[in-house]
C-alpha cells in the first residue's frame, strides 16, 4: 500500500506520483459503482506491484474540488489579467476573485501586457493594483510584464502549491508559464493544446511541475459564469465588506437598501472602490434572478 498524488488522468488511467517516481494505475471497479471519479490532484492510497500496473484503492479527503478544470486540492489561482484598455475589465476580475473565494482558493493577481500601456494608463493600473493590495489580495503589476522581479514573485507564490491559471483568452496565461519555465514551449492562446495534440485524443488533465509547485495544464478556471451561492452570501466573498460589516446597524446587512450601512458609508467616503461595489450589485442581482434548477444532479 502506497500513498501518492494523481498527476495525470488519461483514458481511464491515472498516473500517480509517489516516492520519486510515477505509477500507471486504474481505479477499482467499486469507484464507478459508487459514482466516484478520481481527479488529478487527489491524494490517494494505491497498490502497484510494478510502475506500469496498479490500482487506486482510496481517495483521501479533498481540500478543494473544481469542475472545470477537473482538479482537486488546488490552493492557488493565478488570475492573469490583460491590462490594455481593449481587454481590461474590473467586472471579469472581480467575478474571478469571487469564484476563487467560493471555491476556497487563494488568488494571485497578475497584470499582463503592461508594457503595451502608455505611462498614464499604467499609472491608473498601478493605482488600482494598490487598491486591491489594500483589500488583501496579492498583486503583481510591473512595468515590464515578465520582468525578473515579477517572475520571481510568481515563483515564490507557486512553491509547494497546486495552482490553476485563469484569465480571458489571449491574456497571457501560456506566455507567463513559458517565462516561468523556459523550454516548456506551450502554445500561446491554449495551454492544453500544446500538451494534448491530435484530432482524436482523449481529454487529458495533467499537473506540470513549475517553480517548486504544480500547475494544471488546462486553459484555466472557467466556472465563474454563475455563482452557486445564495445572493445574501455574496458579501462574504468581498473581504473589505466583511471587515466593514461589523459596524453595520443590521446583522446580515447586504449593503444595498439597509440604513446605517458601514459599507455604503465607506463607499461615499471613497474608502471602497466604486467599481467593486458596482460589480457587487450586478453579481447580487444576477444571483437573485437566477432560475432554480430542480432535480439538479449532484
Amino acid at each position: 500500500m502506497k500513498i501518492g498524488q494523481i498527476r495525470q488522468s488519461l483514458s481511464g488511467f491515472y498516473d500517480v506520483y509517489a516516492d520519486g517516481q510515477m505509477y500507471r494505475t486504474r481505479a477499482r471497479g467499486n469507484f464507478r459503482k459508487r459514482r466516484i471519479t478520481p481527479l488529478v490532484g487527489d491524494n490517494v492510497e494505491f497498490d502497484a506491484p510494478t510502475p506500469q500496473e496498479g490500482y487506486v484503492l482510496k481517495i483521501l479527503d479533498r481540500q478543494t474540488q473544481l469542475v472545470r478544470p477537473p482538479v482537486a486540492n488546488v490552493d492557488l489561482g493565478i488570475v492573469v489579467t490583460a491590462a490594455t484598455d481593449q481587454e481590461f475589465s474590473t467586472n471579469l476580475l472581480d467575478r474571478q476573485l469571487v469564484a476563487l473565494a467560493v471555491a476556497g482558493i487563494e488568488p494571485l493577481l497578475y497584470f499582463a501586457k503592461t508594457d503595451l500601456l502608455t505611462d498614464e494608463v499604467y499609472q491608473q493600473r498601478l493605482t488600482l493594483a494598490e487598491a486591491y493590495r489594500q483589500i488583501g489580495y496579492q498583486v503583481i503589476c510591473e512595468r515590464t510584464a515578465f520582468s525578473p522581479t515579477a517572475l520571481a514573485a510568481v515563483k515564490t507564490a507557486l512553491t509547494d502549491h497546486v495552482a490553476v491559471v485563469m484569465g480571458q483568452t489571449g491574456a497571457g496565461k501560456s506566455t507567463l508559464l513559458n517565462h516561468l519555465q523556459p523550454g516548456l514551449d506551450l502554445a500561446t492562446g491554449e495551454i492544453s493544446q500544446a500538451l494534448n495534440r491530435g484530432k482524436h485524443t482523449t481529454r487529458k488533465v495533467s499537473l506540470i511541475p513549475i517553480a517548486g509547485g504544480l500547475v494544471a495544464d488546462t486553459p484555466g478556471f472557467s466556472s465563474y459564469e454563475v455563482f452557486d451561492i445564495a445572493a445574501n452570501e455574496l458579501t462574504h466573498y468581498f473581504p473589505e465588506f466583511v471587515r466593514l460589516s461589523v459596524d453595520c446597524k443590521y446583522r446580515g446587512c447586504v449593503h444595498i437598501n439597509e440604513p446605517q450601512c458601514a459599507v455604503k458609508r465607506a463607499l461615499a467616503a471613497g474608502e471602497v472602490l466604486a467599481s467593486r461595489y458596482d460589480n457587487y450589485l450586478q453579481f447580487y442581482e444576477t444571483i437573485k434572478n437566477k432560475k432554480v434548477i430542480y432535480n439538479k444532479k449532484k
